[in-house]
C-alpha cells in the first residue's frame, strides 16, 4: 500500500486554507501555535475545529470529519449531548463556580461511589495531572514510603514527579531508573520503572527497593502507548504484590474510566485498586477530576493528614455536567458499544491487510490502536518498530477522505458512533 502524499496533501490543504491561515496567525501569539505540545504533530498543519456534533467534528472551513479522536478519548457519549448541554445550560444563570458546598457535590459523589467498585468515598480537582498528584501523595503518607512504581509507556500527567519514561527510547528502556521526557524536569522523581506485562521486572523493583515502594500505579489498559491491555492474570498480579509488600495499588483510569465499563477498567477486568483517579469522562469532556478510594486510605483526606485543596475543586458547572453524564452512561449499553468497536477494529485491519500491509490490532472494544506491523505488542517497546511513517501517510489519506482519527495510531469509538457511521467508515477505508 503506498500513497501520493504529494497529491493527498496538496488535497487537504486546498479544503483547509482556514486553518492554514489560522494556524500561520496562531503562532504569532501561542506559543508553538498550539495548546498542548501533542496537537503540533498533526500534519499538514493542526486543523481549527468550529463545532462538534454526536460522531462528527465540523472545521473552520466547513468541512466535516467522522471523528475518531473523540478529544484524545474522553467523549464517550459524543460531541455536545444535549443532556449534558441541558445540564450545563440550567447551571450558567445560578453561577459559574462558589468557592464553597453545593448539593451538586454529594450528588454526583453518591452517583460515583455506586458505579465504582474502589470507591468507597471519592474527592475532586480539575485535571487528571493534579488527581495523581493526590493519589501519590496520599499513598506516600499512608505507607510513610517515599518512592512509587510505574510502568513503560504509562502517561500519569505532565508533572516532573511522573512525566518520566514515556515513549523512552530502545536505548532508554528496560531500566528501573527513570527517564525524564523533556528539559527542565526536576532530576528526583521518586519513580521507580518497571515493565509493563512483565512480572520479573516488578519484582525486582521491590528487591531493589525494600520498604520504600509506597504505590504501584499503572494505565489497567495501556490507552497511551499502543493500548495495550494487561495479560491474564497481570492485574490481580499487581493486586497480590502491593499487597505483599505494604505498598497501595493505583489505576490511573482517566482514560479507561467510564470507556471500558460504567465502573471503568476495574469493573471490567474484575480486579479493585486502592485508589482510581478518573478525568473529563466522567464530565463529557468539561474539566473534572475524581480520586476514588477505599475509605481506609480516604479518611486521611477526610481528616486533614493529607492535604487536597484548589478553589475550582467541585465547581457547579463541571459537576452538573458530570451528573448528566453519569446518569446517561448509566443508562447506556456498554456491551454493544464494545461489539460496535471491535466491528470497526476488525475491518480496519482487514482493509489494510487487503492492501498488502502489516496490520494489528491491540486494546478493546472502545479504545484501540493499529500497529503497522506483524507482531502483536504485549508492552511498550514491542511497539517502537512499526511502520510510523506509512501510518502518518495513511492518517493524511483519512483526513482527505473526511475521517479525523489521532496520530500515534489510537482509535476512540462513542455512543454516538451507530453501525451507519461504522459502515460509513469502514467503506471509505476501503475506497483509499
Amino acid at each position: 500500500m503506498t500513497f501520493n502524499t504529494t497529491e493527498i496533501e496538496a488535497r487537504v490543504r486546498a479544503k483547509t486554507p482556514g486553518s492554514g491561515a489560522a494556524y500561520e496567525r496562531s503562532q504569532r501569539s501561542l506559543a508553538g501555535g498550539v495548546s498542548t505540545a501533542l496537537r503540533r504533530s498533526a500534519k499538514p498543519y493542526p486543523l481549527f475545529f468550529a463545532g462538534g456534533s454526536g460522531p462528527c467534528l465540523t472545521d473552520i472551513d466547513g468541512n466535516r470529519y467522522i471523528d475518531y479522536t473523540l478529544a484524545w478519548g474522553p467523549l464517550i457519549l459524543g460531541h455536545a449531548p444535549q443532556p449534558v448541554n441541558d445540564a450545563i445550560g440550567r447551571q450558567l444563570p445560578l453561577g459559574h463556580t462558589f468557592g464553597a458546598q453545593h448539593e451538586l457535590e454529594y450528588r454526583t459523589a453518591e452517583l460515583l461511589c455506586q458505579a465504582i467498585p474502589c470507591a468507597d468515598r471519592v474527592a475532586f480537582a480539575n485535571s487528571g495531572t493534579e488527581i495523581v498528584q493526590v493519589a501519590l501523595r496520599l499513598a506516600r503518607a499512608y505507607t510513610r514510603r517515599p518512592l512509587y512504581l510505574k510502568f513503560e509507556g504509562h502517561y500519569h500527567g505532565w508533572d516532573d514527579s511522573v512525566l518520566v519514561s514515556y515513549k523512552p527510547s530502545l536505548e532508554q528502556s528496560g531500566v528501573m531508573e527513570p527517564v525524564p521526557v523533556g528539559q527542565g524536569q526536576r532530576p528526583w522523581s521518586g519513580a521507580v520503572v518497571a515493565r509493563w506485562n512483565n512480572r520479573e521486572s516488578v519484582q525486582a523493583a521491590f528487591a531493589a527497593y525494600p520498604e520504600q515502594i509506597s504505590a504501584i500505579i499503572c494505565e489497567p489498559l495501556l490507552c497511551n502507548s499502543g493500548c495495550l491491555p494487561p495479560d491474564p492474570g497481570f492485574l490481580s498480579f499487581l493486586r497480590q504484590t502491593a499487597d505483599e509488600h505494604g505498598a497501595l495499588l493505583v489505576f490511573d483510569e482517566v482514560i479507561t474510566g467510564f470507556r471500558l465499563a460504567l465502573g471503568g477498567a476495574q469493573e471490567f477486568y474484575g480486579v479493585t485498586p486502592d485508589l482510581a483517579t478518573f478525568a473529563k469522562a466522567a464530565a463529557a469532556g468539561l474539566p473534572v477530576s475524581i480520586l476514588a478510594g477505599k475509605e481506609f486510605v480516604m479518611e486521611w483526606i477526610a481528616d486533614g493528614r493529607v492535604v487536597h485543596a484548589g478553589t475550582l475543586n467541585g465547581n457547579p458547572v463541571s459537576l452538573a455536567a458530570t451528573e448528566a453524564a453519569l446518569r446517561e452512561l448509566a443508562a447506556s449499553d456498554f456491551p454493544a458499544l464494545h461489539v460496535r468497536g471491535r466491528r470497526l477494529r476488525d475491518g480496519l485491519v482487514d482493509a489494510l491487510r487487503a492492501k498488502g500491509v502489516d496490520a494489528v490490532a491491540t486494546g478493546e472494544g472502545t479504545c484501540y490502536q493499529l500497529h503497522l506491523q506483524q507482531a502483536v505488542p504485549r508492552e511498550y517497546r514491542d511497539t517502537i518498530g512499526a511502520n510510523k511513517a506509512l501510518y502518518a501517510d495513511f492518517l493524511m489519506a483519512l483526513l482527505d477522505a473526511g475521517i479525523y482519527a489521532l496520530p500515534d495510531g489510537r482509535w476512540y469509538i462513542s455512543f454516538a458512533h451507530g453501525d451507519g457511521v461504522v459502515d460509513d467508515t469502514l467503506e471509505r477505508v476501503r475506497a483509499l
